[in-house]
């Protein structure tokens, strides 16, 4: 029912799979009121929308004409069709007059695509005790649904809505329970009072519990949630559905969306975009007409506005560029802005879902960019790699810092580590146990082996630097220094770092860095597939083809036979027969993939791995990267490049989880 085809952080573009027609996500479901409908929504890129059963119910001609013709006829619209149940009255007048099994029922009779249970929904900050009872309705009234469904083979599709309130342990558990009913989609409920308070930051914890605890093979839809300025964080958060009537009910008190925020007519001097709407009128030509027309234009607008949002987070998920957007959209308030920064909290989370490799280079936009899912990664990595007995720590010019940094630094380092020499006594350092790296916002140090590897070298940060940026990269240095026992620091990183050192000695007569490709080619697979990769893949007699145009490796053999290959774009290695085979020999699940042994003629003869089939798998692949597929016993049937992470790989069932490249068939 639901596809990933591309990610970046949390956020995917997906298909959402329903009888009457493919959603592509993310996406707005506009509401339409059964009988307030004065927009075709689809005219203006609505491919799936939501509307009110219970409404429906209650009022009689509206009742049995949707039994008669079906509710895709009586709101005139063809494509997809979710109804809420009532939840929303029930929160606003406390009852409604109708149990969750009727509801169930009525959703199916009319022809709903995706149905609601009954849910409680529990406002944010509410007495614990009360979230607690109101809870465990919500999940018993979301099993007799799910179950009433099942039983009576209806064909429309279950939403089960996660609720809790304001407490992370509440959505969890919700979640959690939830999770084990296997409903078609997950909403996640009761926070418009949170949007409506700017409390963005308690969003980002309702959020991110909830997701953390859901399947990643069912879509997540976040209720209320209709402002476009929201729409780019929600979606790194993962959520792939929103609905709103804000884009008429906006229009009605003449305000006007936009992704920095609301503006309303009277204090408009000029139109806010270049829609149809905008570009045909004033505001003083919208102040002059008839409400009812005017209201209908601004309602054009409003849903031009959304989905132009909506079209742009797709393309920045494609490239790779997600986390540049909402820190831009998130700088048009305050509290998304605390709400961004926040979410860095999560850091550890968002990296597990976050490609290895993208389409776009890192740009720096501010603090909040240190906290990203490619940074995490890094300083996790450099943390893990083998440590030599000294560090050089260069400043940082022309990228790649390998191809135009100078070999000799004798004038320009100072000693500053070890305390057991005399303040006389020179360093005596080992040019073949040195390590070197250059300094760099935001990755902190960038091993000169690497400086060529994603997104190392396609990245760019300002020239003049924030304080918190340089506070950041300095701690790092300071506590990674520890790992060494020499320190040898350029003056300039000392500047810019603005880091004295108590003692100085004097410095080496010189140190060298010698360019070496099989040393670089050893540390970019550990990089790349961990520690111990370098030794497994890069034995025997070594030959190395590079660009006659750019100088960079391009292919490496032993003797004739083609170990890996090195991708232009990223600088990851891209595997051969014999690569695989060899990488195939470290310990456990290392970058492997376990599929069912009923499958394994399909992965020899070089087929792509469909989700469903697979048993186990290595903990930290991530999409884009270089896959081992092996069967139950773990012998290596092919290899290629995963298109889920881990914990997606096992979850879904249905869809491509690997793109074989080749298979080693019997």
């Amino acid at each position: 029912m639901f596809e990933i085809k591309a990610k970046d952080m949390r956020g995917r573009v997906g298909v959402l799979k329903t009888k009457h027609g493919d959603v592509k996500t993310p996406n707005l479901m506009p509401v339409i009121h059964p009988r307030k409908q004065t927009i075709n929504v689809k005219d203006y890129g609505a491919d799936i929308v939501i509307t009110n059963a219970y409404l429906i119910y209650k009022d009689e001609d509206l009742s049995k004409k949707a039994l008669d013709v079906g509710l895709h006829e009586l709101i005139n619209f063809d494509g997809p069709i979710m109804t809420d149940s009532g939840s929303f009255q029930l929160s606003v007048y406390g009852d409604v007059d109708i149990t969750n099994k009727e509801v169930i029922e009525f959703q199916e009779a009319i022809g709903t695509d995706i149905g609601t249970s009954l849910d409680i929904p529990t406002g944010p900050y509410v007495d614990r005790e009360n979230a607690e009872e109101d809870l465990e309705i919500t999940i018993e009234r979301a099993k007799e649904a799910i179950s009433y469904v099942k039983d009576n083979d209806y064909e429309m599709k279950i939403n089960s809505v996660v609720q809790g309130s304001t407490y992370p342990d509440l959505r969890e558990y919700c979640a959690t329970e939830l999770t084990k009913l296997d409903a078609d989609l997950y909403p996640i409920g009761a926070v418009v009072p949170l949007m409506e308070m700017y409390h963005y930051r308690d969003l980002v914890d309702v959020v991110m519990h909830s997701v953390k605890c859901l399947p990643d093979s069912k879509a997540r839809h976040l209720m209320g949630a209709g402002h476009p300025m929201i729409f780019a964080l929600c979606v790194a958060m993962g959520c792939d559905l929103f609905d709103s009537a804000a884009y008429i009910l906006y229009a009605e008190g003449d305000r006007f969306l936009t992704t920095r925020g609301t503006i309303k007519l009277e204090n408009m001097t000029e139109m806010p975009c270049s829609c149809e709407v905008c570009c045909k009128y004033t505001p003083d030509d919208l102040r002059a007409m008839p409400k009812e027309e005017r209201v209908k234009l601004i309602a054009q607008h409003n849903l031009h506005v959304s989905f132009a949002e909506l079209r742009l987070i797709r393309q920045a998920i494609a490239e790779g560029s997600l986390m540049e957007l909402v820190e831009e959209r998130c700088r048009a308030h305050p509290m998304l802005l605390d709400a961004v920064r926040h979410l860095g909290e999560y850091s550890e989370d968002l990296e597990k879902y976050d490609p290895r490799s993208k389409k776009s280079a890192f740009f720096y936009t501010g603090p909040e960019s240190l906290k990203r899912a490619e940074v995490t990664r890094h300083l996790k990595q450099l943390e893990n790699m083998d440590k030599k007995k000294s560090l050089v720590v260069l400043p940082a010019y022309r990228k790649p810092y390998s191809k135009y940094l100078s070999n000799s630094f004798k004038e320009f380092l100072v000693y500053a580590k070890d305390e057991s020499k005399g303040e006389d006594e020179p360093c005596i350092i080992d040019n073949k146990e040195t390590d070197f790296a250059v300094l760099d916002i935001p990755f902190c140090l960038i091993p000169l082996e690497l400086d060529e590897v994603y997104p190392l070298s396609q990245s760019d940060a300002p020239k003049i630097h924030d304080k918190i940026a340089v506070e950041f990269v300095r701690d790092f240095l300071v506590d990674f220094a520890e790992n060494y026992d020499n320190v040898l620091i350029h003056p300039k990183v000392l500047d810019e770092l603005e880091l004295d050192f108590i003692e100085e000695y004097p410095h080496p007569e010189e140190i060298k860095f010698e360019k070496d490709d099989i040393k670089k080619l050893k540390a970019i697979a550990d990089y790349q597939f961990g520690h111990g990769a370098g030794d497994a893949l890069f034995t025997g007699k070594i030959k190395i083809e590079k660009s006659k145009k750019t100088g960079k490796i391009r292919h490496v053999f032993d003797k004739n036979q083609n170990i890996v290959n090195m991708r232009a774009s990223d600088s990851f290695l891209i595997l051969s027969k014999l690569g695989a085979k060899r990488l195939a020999t470290l310990d456990g699940m290392r970058n492997k993939v376990m599929i069912d042994n009923s499958v394994e003629s399909f992965a020899r003869d070089g087929k792509s791995v469909f989700a469903k089939f697979i048993i186990d798998c290595d903990e930290n692949i991530r999409s884009n990267d270089e896959v081992l597929i092996v069967n139950e016993e773990g012998e290596l049937l092919a290899f290629g490049k995963a298109l889920l992470n881990h914990k997606e790989m096992l979850d879904f069932k249905t869809g491509q989880a690997i793109k074989t490249r080749k298979g080693f068939k019997k």
